[in-house]
């Protein structure tokens, strides 16, 4: 990037404030502007310097982050990075409803030297969610929108046909939480067989995740565990930090959650477990890369093309980082490219609906 990131940093706590500001101004090319210690100075200081970006904490005096995040995507749409506590693995999802585009997990809930940890994750997400398009997480469908667009008919007459899809597997990363949970959403009849979801996300979030979804969608979500099966219309996610994969065992085939080798970038890993699946089902797989930035994901769409499988990429009209659909695409194994508001549609048809 070449212009100065213009950061906020949003902490009640004085020492978060002082190591993330130290962090961030580690990284070439980011300048902190300001900071202030609840929601109500937020607000003041962000108008007044006009950040380019804000890391945000969510439990705070006076004005809470979600109070934050409000006015703010409704005055002058900004990217935010909610840095948060595993306490608040709930509330993380609600920020991202809110408008907030990706979040950093800190070690520890208690004022802690572990909080350094963060400075990698940090660095990639600061640098990469600077560049957001504010207008495409805006327009992120209602769930009104999200059920009219996903079908070409009435959701309720869909009769599914046989057409020797096995399971569906999806990716991915920054972006990727308010995308899955509009494309599940859009699914509100019973489909004849399973999905499989790594998005790359810490460990704890993703049982949150899961469980949110789980609300939201007629499908059954789950966070995935060794020996789950995978059923018709189950959706297991992968756990953070884990990596996904499958076995056929008694004629049924079960999940396997494994712990990543120490080189593996992204966790968990969209590559393993789109190989994994494809050994399994070969030409019966389905699968589907959304937003994230990196290229994980890309080998795992070569392997699905190679047992004969079929594969959906999103579109950069929608993605709120166009990094793993661009570089699946780049494979030219992708079968069609599409915006989100019309993946869900696209699924369902694929599925013989």
């Amino acid at each position: 990037m070449n212009q100065t990131v213009r950061v906020l940093v949003i902490d009640d706590s004085a020492y978060n404030r002082r190591t993330i500001i130290k962090l961030l101004e580690e990284i070439p090319g980011v300048t902190v502007v300001g900071y202030a210690c609840n929601g109500e100075e937020g607000l003041r200081k962000f108008f007044d310097l006009q950040p380019d970006l804000v890391t945000l904490d969510l439990e705070m005096p006076r004005i809470d982050g979600f109070g934050f995040l409000r006015i703010v995507m409704q005055n002058r749409p900004t990217p935010v990075i909610v840095i948060s506590s595993l306490a608040d693995d709930e509330n993380v999802f609600k920020a991202m409803e809110l408008g907030a585009v990706d979040f950093v997990a800190k070690p520890t809930s208690r004022i802690s030297p572990e909080l350094v940890n963060i400075r990698d994750d940090l660095l990639a997400k600061v640098m990469e969610t600077a560049r957001t398009d504010m207008n495409k997480v805006l327009r992120r469908p209602s769930a009104r929108d999200r059920v009219r667009e996903a079908a070409t008919g009435p959701m309720s007459t869909f009769i599914p046909r046989s057409n020797g899809l096995g399971q569906i597997v999806i990716g991915a990363s920054t972006g990727g939480p308010p995308a899955l949970q509009s494309l599940l959403s859009s699914i509100t009849d019973p489909l004849p067989l399973g999905i499989a979801i790594s998005q790359h996300m810490p460990p704890v979030f993703t049982r949150a995740f899961a469980e949110r979804l789980n609300k939201f969608c007629a499908l059954e979500v789950k966070e995935a565990q060794t020996g789950d099966l995978m059923l018709p219309g189950r959706v297991l996610i992968a756990p953070g930090g884990k990596n996904l994969t499958f076995q056929v065992r008694a004629g049924n085939v079960v999940a396997l959650v494994e712990d990543p080798p120490p080189n593996q970038r992204y966790t968990p890993s969209v590559d393993v477990m789109f190989k994994s699946a494809s050994d399994v089902f070969g030409a019966n797989l389905l699968g589907v890369v959304l937003t994230g930035m990196g290229n994980d994901g890309a080998r795992g769409v070569e392997r699905i093309k190679e047992h004969g499988g079929q594969v959906l990429a999103e579109s950069e009209e929608s993605s709120i980082v166009f990094g793993m659909p661009k570089e699946a695409i780049a494979t030219g194994k992708v079968d069609k490219v599409l915006p989100l508001s019309l993946m869900a549609g696209e699924v369902l048809r694929r599925c013989g609906f």
